[in-house]
């Protein structure tokens, strides 16, 4: 594949992305689509929602278009965007009138389980520690958990464009040292350059929200990626790009449960909505998120030089120290 594609292919889908979205920010206006704010929101006015239509827009055809033209990586790029714009149809839905969850999760799980069967990962995914069917079951719930912990952690303006930004820079370091690639390289840069496209308009103060059309989608193509690493050998980055969310949700939801309370409704109890409600901005808040995954981002440097374990363990440090800093909070200037 020629070198110009790595620029050539993220900066079209970065355009259409930001163009799309500014679009949207009047269309979903003028037709009353709007997030009204609710005692477990954390706007105050009615905001536009929806805006992942455009990075799907931009995304979505970019994917197909390697698979059809490279074939790379290993699973068939035409079918994980086909399934993407499924999950994307069923969110939009979701958007506009309100799905059953069971009908949301059904949606997911045929999704991830099509990939996995018609397009399984190029490796095992846990290193061979497990039996072949066991290693892809245990792949597909934690990829199916993966896009409803993106889809829950997408709570105040420019988180999950931070996180998904950051998450594909990552992915691409790891994927140029570790030579995997051209085109694993351009799918990391295009999902950053999809996300850095939305994020002009969703900073705080956000003028739209990404709804669930972009970020169940965004959870199954970030998933297949990382799946796609780890398949590859570099499981440390796999884990160590998306710990934050991973952590903040996880440990979140597991409270919650023990608590006796659903953990499919709405709330206010994810680390990063505690910090908003002690006092920190917006962007107070995704600013320290974004400097603890760049540090995660050289952590997964570190890995795939040769110490996975100590970078993993200095993953888990980073994070634990972050969520308690969330969780402690407290009014800046």
């Amino acid at each position: 594949m020629d070198q110009p594609l790595l620029l050539i292919v993220p900066l079209g889908v970065f355009l259409i992305s930001m163009h799309g979205t500014r679009l949207l920010v009047t269309r979903l206006a003028e037709r009353q689509i709007l997030d009204h704010p609710n005692d477990r929101s954390s706007h105050t006015a009615p905001i536009p929602h929806g805006g992942g239509l455009a990075l799907m827009v931009a995304l979505l055809p970019a994917w197909a278009a390697l698979g059809l033209v490279t074939g790379e990586p290993a699973a068939p790029l035409v079918l994980i965007s086909g399934l993407a714009a499924l999950l994307a149809a069923v969110s939009w839905t979701d958007d506009l009138r309100g799905l059953n969850p069971l009908i949301r999760i059904a949606a997911q799980a045929i999704a991830v389980a099509a990939a996995l069967i018609i397009a399984p990962p190029p490796g095992p995914i846990f290193g061979g520690l497990l039996p072949p069917i066991a290693d892809l079951v245990l792949a597909g719930i934690l990829w199916v958990w993966f896009i409803n912990l993106y889809n829950f952690m997408d709570g105040i303006d420019g988180l999950t464009g931070v996180q998904t930004i950051t998450i594909g820079i990552g992915a691409f370091v790891i994927a140029r040292k570790l030579a995997f690639g051209d085109t694993a390289m351009i799918l990391s840069l295009t999902l950053a350059a999809a996300a850095l496209g939305f994020i002009r308009f969703n900073w705080h103060p956000a003028k739209i929200f990404l709804g669930d059309v972009g970020s169940v989608p965004l959870g199954f193509l970030l998933g297949w990626l990382l799946l796609f690493l780890a398949a590859k050998g570099a499981w440390p980055a796999a884990i160590l790009l998306p710990l934050y969310y991973l952590a903040d949700a996880t440990w979140t939801l597991v409270r919650r449960a023990l608590s006796g309370k659903r953990i499919w409704q709405a709330h206010r109890e994810h680390f990063y909505q505690r910090a908003v409600d002690s006092g920190l901005r917006h962007d107070q808040v995704v600013g320290i998120v974004g400097v603890a995954n760049i540090f995660l981002i050289a952590l997964s440097i570190v890995a795939a030089r040769g110490l996975p374990v100590a970078a993993v363990l200095g993953g888990a440090a980073a994070v634990t120290l972050l969520l308690f800093l969330l969780a402690k909070g407290g009014p800046t200037d």
